[in-house]
């Protein structure tokens, strides 16, 4: 398949090209993109010929970019969509005693299944060609997510996690009502909890089989030693019968509250990102909407990637990342629409939120809309381990096609920026995935 004349963003750097073209191979890989005539293009550069059997398809309407990358969802609750509105992060989501627990508990698996497919095929709509989704349920809800999305042309990262939580209510009773524990006394207690059980690790593992990773609730909800062993579990499973693989994701929650900040530092004297970065060193972490600077430096110290969820902070009143600080810091930033019990999975939507309040709050320095663009294609695909994310030659065929005429994006005067606050799920007229537009499989 050759696209030509397309305006369309090129490279890891998403470059604006006014007039180009993207050659597709019969695999859905990227063979050749460039600025002007396709043809022309080829006779200099390759000095081959354009076979006559391939599909041109004239694209001089519309802006072609790289699908959207949802680094951070949580699909499984779509069925729960705005229950407990007015109620808090715990009250509504937390692993122990959260609204979302009971309604995943008590709902039967077709209902599940059936709301987890429209969720897939809800973020094709918007230009979503990947998603990675922290799938709760051990093996049996990795099952569940795959078979609910079987079929679908939508890339799926699965980072599964294995029901073994550390009740933080738990470990604040550790004296008598009439002895009074010292501060001291309180933290290490919560340290030296004990880790992941024989069986639970072996759950672990048949999770990890399965999943492309762990995805992990937060350092409050694990002892230091559960998080060694979950650090230690991702790099044994490079070594499978004396084979050298490639490493499992790892990532977990952090800061995304300030109840969780301050239950950190009360409990162990440490930032939760401290404690994480100590003993479980992920690839990435997900929110950080009130981690200090220090923890952001420590971040890019490791290597270690951020995920911003901010629309699902907003919802639940836990503020609003400070993006433009964790660029300065030399942080790579992701971006999800985390819970759908939460929030719509719409990319498009949540990169507006992010690049108007963050222009409304952070004084220091402004987002540009390109880097807000990179967060939810090149960065996404980096975070990921994804061959997407950005288009030229080796990278899967994952397009967006948008209306250039659109009556609320005509006239285009600055790509990026129409992107963010002015497209809509209605300005995107076919999307592509693995080379094949998603309306024709």
């Amino acid at each position: 398949m050759i696209i030509e004349d397309a305006s369309m963003l090129l490279g890891r750097e998403l470059t604006f090209v006014s007039k180009g073209f993207i050659e597709i191979s019969s695999n859905g890989i990227v063979t050749s993109a460039g600025a002007g005539n396709h043809s022309k293009h080829h006779s200099v550069a390759k000095g081959r010929d354009i076979d006559s059997s391939n599909k041109r398809i004239n694209a001089e309407e519309f802006l072609v970019i790289p699908g959207f990358i949802n680094a951070h969802t949580h699909i499984g609750d779509s069925i729960g969509k705005d229950l407990g509105v007015e109620s808090g992060l715990e009250a509504r989501v937390h692993p122990i005693f959260g609204i979302k627990q009971s309604i995943l508990k008590n709902t039967r698996q077709e209902y599940l299944r059936s709301f987890i497919r429209n969720s897939a095929v809800s973020m094709m709509k918007k230009g979503i060609t990947a998603f990675a989704d922290f799938r709760e349920g051990g093996e049996e809800g990795v099952r569940l997510l795959k078979d609910s999305i079987s079929g679908l042309p939508i890339n799926c990262v699965v980072l599964g996690r294995v029901e073994s939580y550390l009740d933080p209510k738990g470990t604040m009773t550790i004296h008598s009502a009439k002895t009074k524990p010292t501060l001291n006394e309180k933290k290490a207690k919560f340290i030296k909890t004990v880790g992941l059980t024989s069986e639970q690790l072996q759950h672990a593992r048949q999770v990890l089989l399965m999943s492309d990773g762990l995805g992990l609730s937060g350092a409050n909800e694990n002892s230091n030693e559960s998080l060694k062993q979950y650090h230690c579990l991702i790099n044994e499973q490079r070594n499978i019968d004396g084979r050298t693989l490639k490493r499992p994701l790892l990532s977990i929650h952090a800061a995304e509250s300030r109840e969780t900040t301050r239950f950190s530092l009360l409990k162990t004297g440490k930032t939760e990102v401290e404690r994480i970065m100590e003993y479980l060193k992920p690839h990435f972490i997900v929110h950080m909407t009130n981690a200090t600077e220090e923890d952001f430096a420590l971040l890019a110290s490791y290597g270690c990637g951020i995920v911003i969820c901010p629309r699902s902070n907003g919802v639940i009143g836990a503020g609003i990342p400070r993006v433009a600080k964790m660029l300065k810091t030399g942080c790579k930033i992701a971006i999800g629409t985390d819970n759908v019990m939460l929030n719509s999975p719409n990319i498009l939507r949540e990169m507006d939120y992010i690049w108007k309040v963050s222009r409304a709050t952070e004084e220091e320095e402004f987002l540009n809309p390109r880097h807000i663009l990179k967060f939810a294609t090149v960065n996404g695909a980096d975070l990921l381990g994804l061959n997407s994310g950005y288009i030229a030659p080796g990278r899967a065929a994952d397009l967006i096609f948008i209306d250039k005429r659109h009556i609320d994006l005509y006239p285009i005067h600055n790509a990026y920026a129409s992107i963010i606050h002015r497209a809509s799920q209605d300005s995107i007229r076919a999307v592509m995935i693995n080379g094949k537009f998603v309306d024709e499989l």
